[in-house]
């Protein structure tokens, strides 16, 4: 199967969101770069596939085109590394463009840093320049992304990005459309290619004012109250392998209705998930992570069966859902540190399969 970026453009409403492309900021040694408006003083390389790129950087930068801005701005030459282009010394920065994804999984950072130190640097405005460009979002650089040894960055970092979406033709039947979506919310796992790209497929944008909003039939699909339990939950039973096992008691109950006095509300879990997200950083071996991967699937598990028999409330399954999401990714990024370094020392062993949305 093969995926296209949807062009920014509203006659094509979108079916979901596959992938995040990310800005990285890269500067040469500990030389930190403090605002675009420092960054624009440089002259820029540009790391990505394809010259539309060193548009979208000019673009950031509100950098004309035109010779001098093609001068300033430029795509690197073709399998150069970050490291010849800073020694060089004809750049003074450099910015990759990437699928977030593959960044987790891509070592060649690790092996610049110990090479040439170099640093990654925050997008402060990244919030002003998502409201000022319709089409950019907001990303983040999560602690560790691009090197576990030494760690970059050493803590979690704003910067701005690209979404890849799946569209559709503006005349497809809403019926097909949120068949579709149907079909690919529910396969997801089956459908990231091999190289990680649409490992983590999202909803598409129901909010009217988005760039590309999500098409009726997909935005019926995902609003649409009168799912049945387990298409409702079908996102939580797809975060947690180990939740699989419930869906057998799941389907016991589905149908019937339990009436209970002031039920916990699904966000007052949040608490026990971000304990868990505290203690992720202090997980220093398989075993220990795989602890915590068990206590969240469990917490998983008891919300998703106090949904089915009431003696847990809907109100706030939002919230829970993003404390969810947030830890599960923690650990996926921590078991690929020690994945990483799993791969360099032998006394190390995986013994537990990442499990990824």
């Amino acid at each position: 199967m093969s995926w296209c970026c949807a062009p920014m453009r509203r006659s094509r409403p979108a079916l979901a969101i596959l992938e995040h492309d990310v800005l990285l900021l890269i500067s040469p040694g500990s030389k930190k770069i403090k605002s675009l408006a420092e960054l624009k003083k440089k002259k820029i390389a540009v790391l990505a596939d394809g010259d539309s790129n060193a548009a979208f950087v000019r673009n950031i930068l509100e950098i004309p085109e035109g010779a001098e801005g093609n001068a300033r701005v430029q795509m690197a030459p073709a399998n150069t590394t970050l490291d010849k282009l800073f020694s060089s010394g004809g750049y003074g920065a450099v910015v990759a463009v990437a699928h977030a994804s593959a960044i987790v999984k891509d070592k060649t950072y690790e092996q610049y840093a110990k090479r040439a130190p170099f640093t990654l640097n925050a997008v402060d405005e990244a919030k002003t320049l998502a409201r000022r460009n319709p089409g950019i979002s907001e990303e983040t650089l999560a602690k560790g992304m691009l090197s576990t040894a030494p760690e970059i960055p050493d803590d979690d970092l704003d910067t701005v990005g690209l979404q890849w979406l799946l569209v559709a033709q503006s005349r497809m039947p809403a019926a097909t459309a949120e068949e579709l979506a149907r079909t690919i919310y529910e396969n997801k796992a089956e459908l990231a290619l091999e190289n990680g790209f649409a490992s983590k497929i999202e909803p598409a944008d129901v909010d009217k004012d988005a760039l590309i909003v999500a098409h009726p039939g997909a935005a019926e699909y995902i609003n649409d109250d009168t799912k049945s339990f387990l298409d409702r939950y079908s996102d939580l039973l797809y975060l947690g392998v180990g939740a699989l096992s419930v869906i057998g008691s799941i389907f016991l109950g589905i149908y019937t209705k339990v009436t209970r006095i002031a039920p916990e509300k699904a966000s007052e879990l949040a608490t026990a998930i971000l304990d868990i997200g505290e203690r992720i950083a202090h997980a220093n071996t398989v075993e220990a992570l795989d602890a915590l991967q068990d206590e969240l699937e469990a917490i998983l598990r008891g919300a998703v069966i106090g949904l089915r028999d009431g003696t847990i409330s809907s109100d706030g399954l939002d919230t829970f859902k993003l404390g969810y999401e947030f830890v599960r990714d923690e650990i996926g990024m921590r078991r690929e540190s020690l994945k990483r370094q799993a791969s360099h020392d032998d006394n190390v062993v995986i013994v537990k399969a990442a499990q990824s949305a």
